[in-house]
């Protein structure tokens, strides 16, 4: 059975059944819809472990992993290297990185708007607020509204640091609390572009792009996993020293054939071969 409220939620087995353990997991709001999933296949075959998962943003896990309030923290971005020693010091132990799935960061505009592909360079002038008219970029004359995430995701990191070259983002981006909120803007506003995963999208459709006088990609699995498509990266989970019961055991599951089809299931894009891992870019600290 799945118990919520807004984006905490906890996972427990049926009412007739005696609960032995609990298992936490907390972080990117990203992952959270994907975590819930793992969550119920894992619960399935594990009915004595009670799971609850809670999003609230990358960095909003990893300090729980520091602090030591999780087991589990899920992230869309690498950790810092500032993080790892503050897991060091605080919990005596060296942080232990799995990576889990794979994630195309996607760039959202309205179905009503035209426009199906763009670069990388001209893609920071947009949301640096240096091109402000979708006329400039082959579309209508409209100003473009820039919808972003909060500052504490792992997506608005990444964007930032690949897309942006760490320079900040127009003061005028109004920034929303998930993907799932950004897509719903981006979805009523004919003007507006936005990003986030590639696991959210209804009424939007997402942009080709190209990194630099090449060939402009779509965020498919293919593009993805071939490292073609310029904003691929990987998802990850992070542990505080290496798991053990429940964590070790749920972290098993979410690598095994059935977790990875729960990745496929809900729209992300599961693991390739190791000998076929692409070299996606990362966030340095």
């Amino acid at each position: 059975m799945l118990v919520g409220c807004g984006n905490s939620y906890e996972v427990t087995p049926g009412s007739t059944s005696r609960l032995q353990e609990s298992l936490t997991i907390k972080g990117s709001d990203t992952m959270v819809i994907l975590a819930q999933r793992w969550a119920e296949g894992f619960m399935a075959a594990n009915p004595s472990v009670a799971v609850q998962v809670s999003g609230g943003g990358s960095g909003t896990g990893i300090a729980a992993l520091i602090n030591g309030t999780t087991e589990l923290a899920n992230s869309s971005r690498p950790i810092k290297d500032r993080e790892r020693a503050h897991v060091k010091t605080t919990r005596g132990v060296e942080v232990v990185e799995h990576k889990v799935a794979i994630d195309a960061i996607a760039v959202y505009v309205s179905d009503d708007n035209p426009v199906k592909t763009i670069d990388l360079a001209t893609l920071k002038k947009v949301f640096r607020g240096k091109i402000k008219n979708w006329k400039e970029l082959g579309g209508p004359d409209m100003p473009i509204v820039l919808y972003s995430r909060e500052n504490n995701s792992g997506t608005y990191a990444y964007f930032k640091e690949v897309v942006l070259d760490d320079e900040d983002f127009a003061a005028e981006a109004q920034t929303l609390p998930g993907t799932a909120a950004v897509i719903h803007a981006v979805a009523r506003d004919r003007r507006g572009i936005g990003y986030g995963g590639i696991a959210f999208g209804e009424g939007v459709h997402t942009l080709e792009i190209a990194d630099g006088e090449g060939p402009a990609y779509a965020p498919t699995l293919e593009n993805a996993t071939q490292g073609l498509y310029p904003l691929a990266r990987f998802l990850f989970i992070y542990t505080a020293g290496e798991a053990g019961g429940p964590a070790q055991q749920y972290l098993e599951y979410v690598l095994s054939e059935a977790g990875q089809s729960v990745v496929e299931g809900v729209g992300y894009f599961p693991l390739p071969p190791e000998a076929e891992t692409p070299d996606l870019p990362s966030n340095p600290d």
